[in-house]
Formats: C-alpha cells, sequence, structure tokens
C-alpha cells in the first residue's frame, strides 16, 4: 500500500526513539520521548496561495525536524508514519 498526500500534507516515516539508555537500561514505552524525526516518504502536490499553487520545501528522502505534537499518527506495515502540514516541519536535516 502506497500513501499520496494531497495538497500541502507531507508523509513522514518516524525515526523510533532508543529503547535502551546509553547505561543499558530498557526503557518502557511510557518512558520514552515523542519522536520528533524522520524521513520524508511523500509529499503532496503544493500549497495553494493567492490561488497559485506553489511546490513544498521539503521532497521525499529529506530528514526532517517536526513539531513534537503535530500530524496525524498512523500505522501501516508495523511501520509508524505521520502526516503533517509543511507548517508543521520546524527544519530540515542537513549533514
Amino acid at each position: 500500500m502506497k500513501l499520496k498526500p494531497l495538497g500541502d500534507k507531507i508523509v513522514i516515516k518516524v525515526k523510533e526513539e532508543e529503547k535502551k539508555t546509553t547505561g543499558g537500561i530498557v526503557l518502557p514505552d511510557s518512558a520514552k520521548e515523542k519522536p520528533q524525526q524522520g524521513e520524508v516518504v511523500a509529499v503532496g502536490s503544493g500549497e495553494m496561495i493567492d490561488g497559485k499553487k506553489v511546490p513544498l520545501d521539503v521532497k521525499v528522502g529529506d530528514e526532517v525536524i517536526y513539531s513534537k505534537y503535530s500530524g496525524s499518527e498512523i500505522k501501516m506495515d508495523d511501520e509508524k508514519y505521520l502526516i503533517v502540514k509543511q507548517n508543521d516541519i520546524l527544519a530540515i536535516v542537513e549533514e
């Protein structure tokens, strides 16, 4: 199954947080922080501004940081995805 976001929506594959601390302690799900980083796997066709479609700033493959409680979480094929608007993306991670 493939997701195709509409308009200014972006699908992000959520990067899982480590389940162990550096000291080797296993953390329960309730103690883990909500992830804020992931990889863009699909982008919509663009945002409508003044009646014109403007392309999005991110592209498939970009590693991004997004707002902590933004978007809608979905699970497909045992993977977590997040669908967000471009405004919910804070930065593109560059190496």
